[in-house]
């Protein structure tokens, strides 16, 4: 069975573990490493895999509504990988936006995270992405996105420090503007 897809060239990623492997003085013929190289292929071919996906795909599923008050979803969980050092970041992201004719099916909103955790990221970048995504795609009077995660990079290796967590925002339109909407949208999302 070939790896290949037309996405992402596994049996390259094969032929790059199994130096990575030989490099830190493995052996590659030993009985647990034999398939690491696939396996490796496989994962890096699914947490990876917004990098081949449109986020607009999200998008079928846009309602007129008169609806004008706060669209909040908290707590999406969500993975990325750092580009910095591969390494995965875990955390969630709070989304919230304030329609202006238009609103979006619920599941969107945690699919949309999902296309842009799914690549090589950083969080700042990340935020931005979604933040930006939602303003040009609704055109809301408003939208608010925060994530808040934990760095492999920073927690396993480096300084050390598990439990620390980063937190990131992006605030467009009248959430940035105003700041009474700015702070009843952060106090709405950090609700425990």
């Amino acid at each position: 069975m070939s790896l290949k897809n037309n996405k992402v060239d596994t049996e390259r990623i094969c032929k790059a573990v199994k130096e990575i492997l030989l490099a830190v003085g493995e052996d590659i013929d030993r009985e647990g490493l034999r398939k690491t190289p696939e396996r490796v292929a496989r994962m890096y071919a699914e947490l990876l895999a917004g990098m081949h996906e449109d986020p607009k795909e999200h998008l079928g599923s846009v309602f007129t509504e008169t609806y004008d008050e706060i669209v909040l979803l908290r707590d999406i969980p969500f993975y990325s990988i750092c580009e910095h050092h591969m390494l995965p970041f875990i955390g969630s992201a709070h989304i919230a936006y304030l329609p202006k004719g238009k609103i979006l099916g619920v599941s969107k909103l945690a699919r949309i995270v999902d296309c842009f955790a799914r690549r090589l990221q950083s969080q700042e970048r990340l935020t931005y992405q979604i933040a930006d995504f939602i303003m040009d795609s609704l055109k809301p009077q408003g939208t608010a996105v925060v994530l808040e995660a934990s760095h492999s990079c920073m927690t396993i290796r480096g300084i050390k420090k598990p439990g620390s967590a980063m937190v990131t925002s992006a605030l467009r339109g009248i959430f940035r503007r105003d700041p009474k909407s700015r702070s009843e949208i952060l106090s709405l999302m950090h609700k425990q």
